[in-house]
């Protein structure tokens, strides 16, 4: 028992990792209907501009800031370049127009940065923790901690905020928001500026984890099934759908992957998808789309 117990902990713990990425992909679905493509790419863009001041010699207490400040701006000229102009196109359209944003801010990532493998120290070491027979690490529980605040703060942020609230109404019904005054095109920068900074915080945590390097970006594969799962419109969502994945990957992996052949890691939470599409296409929180005909 205590040894299931350390393997649904620790995948409990990762799955925290996966909604860190998918809250990103939410921000901006929510909001505006379009699913970022390039969020991989932004994310990989943050982190490694942040590990890159750091190696300049600036501190953490500095450096942060400043990137912030830089992705917030790129956020800021992507939605004005890029995606304003293509607002009423179709969402294929919208999407392919991510789909290729995210190999131009890879470019422009390595061209600026290079291609090296960076480390990036956030001064938590991944240390084991036992609490009696079981063992848990102590970075997975930092990044359980940091998931949690941050889906705190967006709570506070989305309910009690007047700015918002605009973007719930924005999310709702787009039409009836501008009859209210809102301005459309100021919510939608608001969206890329948060979900740009959620981007920062996820690549920092894969970052310490497995290093900054380009592969980095390839962890919106985590997310994909996460976002099928908990429902493309709902924060809540992405974190429970990330615990349930990676749970059930840490308990596939350990009980039915020697059966298998190993390597189920990779695929399993694929198979889950797949399962929630054919029998709940909007996921656990999403909201089913109603049409009048």
């Amino acid at each position: 028992m205590s040894q299931v117990l350390e393997v649904l902990i620790g995948g409990v713990l990762a799955g925290t990792m996966y909604s860190l990425v998918a809250i990103g992909f939410v921000l901006i679905f929510k909001a505006s209907g379009v699913f970022n493509y390039a969020q991989g790419a932004m994310l990989l863009f943050s982190a490694l501009f942040l590990v890159t001041m750091l190696g300049k010699g600036l501190p953490f207490i500095v450096a942060l800031p400043v990137t912030i400040a830089v992705i917030v701006v790129g956020a800021i000229v992507i939605e004005r370049v890029v995606l304003r102009p293509l607002s009423s196109s179709s969402a294929m359209t919208l999407f392919m127009a991510t789909l290729g944003l995210s190999y131009v801010v890879e470019g422009l990532a390595q061209g600026l940065m290079g291609t090296q493998t960076h480390a990036l120290d956030l001064g938590i070491d991944d240390i084991p923790i036992f609490v009696g027979d079981i063992l848990i690490s102590q970075f997975d529980l930092y990044a359980a901690g940091i998931a949690i605040f941050l889906v705190t703060l967006l709570a506070l942020f989305f309910n009690k905020t007047r700015l918002g609230i605009s973007l719930r109404a924005v999310a709702d019904d787009t039409g009836a928001a501008q009859s209210l005054g809102i301005n459309l095109n100021f919510i939608w920068r608001v969206t890329w500026a948060v979900s740009t900074v959620a981007g920062l915080v996820a690549g920092m945590a894969w970052g310490a984890r497995q290093g900054v390097s380009f592969s980095l970006s390839l962890v919106i594969l985590k997310a994909l099934p996460v976002l099928i799962i908990g429902g493309f419109t709902s924060i809540g969502g992405a974190i429970i759908a990330g615990i349930l994945v990676g749970a059930t990957e840490a308990l596939a992996g350990t009980y039915i992957g020697p059966f298998l052949g190993g390597g189920i890691e990779s695929w399993f939470a694929y198979v889950l998808a797949l399962v929630f599409l054919l029998f709940r296409p909007a996921g656990l929180f999403g909201e089913t789309a109603i049409e009048r005909v």
